[in-house]
């Protein structure tokens, strides 16, 4: 039996998740002390001499991302965008059957089921009028860059330049090529070919 495409995508968010938390994992408050730690367990991370010190993100930043408030649609939004820019990024140059069948599902699922109604129902029509080219990274990269901008665009805000996705959003650095996105060794749809 097939597994749950649903299942299978919380299972690749999952490890996307782990490894930007692992990233994420520097950029935390500074302790009364010199070096920075987690609030809970106060276990030292990184201190002023390490090399990505310089990298922190402002206090106001982090004393935003810790508040109780719920989350509003602009950081949902954003929040998105940067999972679907890292998906991507990840994406495969020569991808399965099945790899490319996946991300024409989940942009179809984000359609239908995306937390705020209003952005669900505009990235339908979005993608109705730009439907999902996903055979390769590059054209994978190139459309989300595409429909990122019409969507930009409606809400009046800057288009980014589609030349330089690669640069902004490129792959995750994971030890091991942990963040890898894994298919099957053999796609035996694309056998019969």
């Amino acid at each position: 039996m097939s597994e749950n495409p649903l299942q299978l995508l919380f299972q690749a968010f999952g490890k996307v998740s782990e490894c930007v938390q692992t990233h994420l994992s520097l950029f935390i408050l500074p302790s009364t002390g010199s070096s920075l730690s987690l609030t809970a367990n106060r276990s030292p991370l990184v201190s002023p001499s390490t090399p990505d010190f310089h990298l922190l993100q402002p206090a106001e930043i982090l004393q935003k991302a810790n508040s109780s408030g719920p989350t509003t649609k602009e950081e949902l939004g954003r929040a998105t965008w940067t999972f679907l820019h890292t998906l991507a990024a990840q994406y495969p140059d020569k991808p399965t059957r099945q790899q490319r069948k996946d991300v024409k599902e989940l942009m179809a699922i984000l359609s239908r089921m995306y937390p705020c109604k209003e952005c669900a129902d505009h990235f339908k029509e979005v993608i109705r009028a730009n439907p999902v080219q996903a055979g390769s990274h590059h054209e994978f990269s190139q459309w989300l860059c595409h429909v990122h901008n019409v969507v930009n665009r409606s809400l009046g805000k800057p288009v980014f330049p589609c030349e330089r996705v690669d640069a902004r959003w490129g792959k995750l650095e994971c030890e091991r090529r942990e963040c890898d996105l894994q298919g099957p060794l053999m796609d035996f749809g694309d056998e019969a070919k």
